[in-house]
């Protein structure tokens, strides 16, 4: 265990500790009863595109931070209250891709490894390199995984080879030789004894990392026809409930490969002992493409995995049902992985953004509905032409418009000149994305009929109760037919072309460029819409 991670683990009842562990603890516990009604619905929380080619690997830290790994040859840090980057990234120290990042259990460390053949330990804190590592070999490593016990590091390399390194002292104690192919996903067991590795041979093996067998204990010759691209120990089925010293343990680990395919291995073994066996339990499919990553839930009860198809999917972690289908990227996903709260999932994309998606189900996001109309009917609405400036500013902070409320305060918008304000007047003082300015005119006229308007962050919900995922944000109106733009953003799909064919290259939201003109139909919120246009 490194310096920092002791001393986190020695002071669990400091102050940051409590707010993780104890605040949470609710959040998370209502969050797993939310999952077991299985109408999950995501909806895209923010969209990083500060890497200049593929992110390769994102990761959440069991605090406050998110990890993005890029081709571009650096890795970033990013602060998850707002999504902002970190003070010391990006962090460069890679001259080619970077392939795999990774956090040490208590999140103070960050690995990243690369086509230069390096493994590189970052103190978060300070965005230092503590160790630069390499295999002999110096080839491609694929792969790094921190033990739960925050004692050893696992690389896989380009030159068939696992290794096993002390983070305390940084040294090489074990290399693992039996794979024929490149080793591109390994995982400790949640109780640091076993490791996972598979090859793009399709084979997966098992080895023992505490009680020095040098042999693997168990090879599963067709793991994945046509390669192993991904494989991870599920953080708490069976013996991962509990510590045990000796007897018999159980666990479960995913595995993800070229034949579309997510399987399901049950894992048992005598601690201390060669015997092993793992059975298959359940093989999920959903993926029209291979399978690139996969990644469980920190309370095991999702697991997600995503595909060259361009989706990420959702399933129970136990029964293997598939939850949710999440579309949205325009190319490749490469990685995934849980916020520790569970309320929020990134995925990696060769269309050079990471995206996190915040995860809720179909029952809750109509609760906090009813609640919003209710909140509505029984507060008072103050006349618009009564507002002042700093008013005007609080109503585009509940709209979700705070960014302009500098162009506000500078141009001296009080309600008044918010009633009389038009598209051009808003363009003239700097709202250049027009679905920005649809939105504060449709909230506008909403106003004007005397209801207040209401914008809550964590439902986007507005306009009365009716989400804000329902409207289009060039029409402001409910979508009929949505679909997903290279933006990320969902439009209704004659808004978005009649934005095209004028010969729009740039996004209604955000100004980027838009590189295509393809339109992936977003089936799932079409779905919700019309279950809540019934319900009127």
């Amino acid at each position: 265990m490194s310096l920092s991670d002791s001393l986190m683990f020695n002071n669990r009842n400091n102050k940051h500790l409590i707010f993780n562990n104890t605040s949470k603890q609710t959040d998370r516990h209502n969050h797993k009863c939310l999952m077991m009604s299985n109408k999950l619905v995501t909806s895209l929380y923010h969209t990083i595109g500060a890497h200049s080619s593929d992110v390769n690997c994102v990761a959440f830290s069991n605090g406050d931070l998110l990890a993005t790994a890029s081709a571009d040859k650096t890795a970033r840090l990013w602060n998850t209250d707002d999504f902002t980057e970190h003070k010391h990234s990006p962090l460069c120290g890679h001259q080619y891709y970077v392939h795999c990042c990774t956090f040490s259990p208590f999140g103070t460390t960050l690995a990243t490894c690369s086509t230069d053949g390096k493994l590189i330990l970052w103190d978060v804190k300070t965005g230092k390199k503590s160790a630069v590592l390499h295999h002999e070999s110096q080839n491609s490593i694929r792969v790094c995984r921190f033990s739960p016990n925050s004692n050893y590091i696992l690389t896989g390399s380009d030159d068939e080879l696992l290794c096993m390194w002390e983070v305390s002292s940084k040294k090489l104690i074990r290399t693992f030789a039996g794979h024929e192919a490149s080793v591109v996903g390994c995982d400790f067991s949640p109780d640091s004894n076993f490791i996972i590795s598979g090859s793009c041979n399709g084979d997966l093996q098992v080895w023992d990392a505490k009680y020095g067998h040098g042999k693997c204990l168990k090879y599963i010759d067709e793991g994945h026809d046509l390669g192993v691209s991904c494989c991870q120990f599920s953080p708490t089925y069976g013996s991962a409930k509990f510590s045990s010293d000796n007897g018999t343990v159980t666990f479960m680990f995913a595995s993800g490969g070229q034949d579309d395919l997510i399987k399901l291995w049950n894992f048992q073994a005598v601690l201390g002992s060669a015997a092993v066996s793992v059975n298959l339990k359940l093989t999920l499919k959903g993926h029209s493409g291979p399978v690139t990553c996969c990644s469980y839930s920190h309370d095991g009860s999702l697991l997600a995995s995503g595909s060259i198809d361009k989706t990420v999917i959702l399933w129970d972690a136990i029964h293997g049902n598939s939850l949710h289908v999440i579309e949205g990227h325009v190319r490749y996903v490469t990685s995934c992985s849980f916020s520790y709260d569970g309320l929020f999932l990134v995925s990696g994309s060769n269309d050079r953004t990471a995206v996190i998606w915040k995860i809720t189900n179909e029952d809750e996001l109509f609760k906090n509905i009813e609640r919003n109309q209710s909140q509505c009917d029984t507060e008072e609405v103050k006349p618009v032409n009564k507002w002042s400036v700093e008013e005007v500013c609080k109503w585009l902070e509940e709209i979700g418009l705070e960014q302009y409320k500098p162009s506000f305060e500078q141009n001296a918008i009080d309600g008044t000149e918010l009633e009389v304000i038009t598209d051009s007047m808003l363009q003239q003082i700097g709202l250049e994305a027009m679905g920005h300015r649809n939105k504060i005119l449709r909230a506008r006229k909403i106003l004007q009929q005397g209801r207040q308007v209401k914008f809550v962050k964590d439902t986007n919900m507005m306009d009365v109760g009716v989400p804000d995922e329902f409207l289009c944000p060039i029409t402001r109106e409910v979508m009929k037919d949505p679909v997903i733009a290279e933006d990320g953003y969902t439009y209704e799909r004659s808004a978005i072309a009649g934005w095209m064919e004028k010969g729009k290259t740039t996004s209604p939201m955000t100004n980027g460029t838009l590189n295509t003109k393809q339109l992936t139909p977003n089936r799932s919120l079409k779905m919700l819409i019309q279950r809540y246009l019934q319900g009127q």
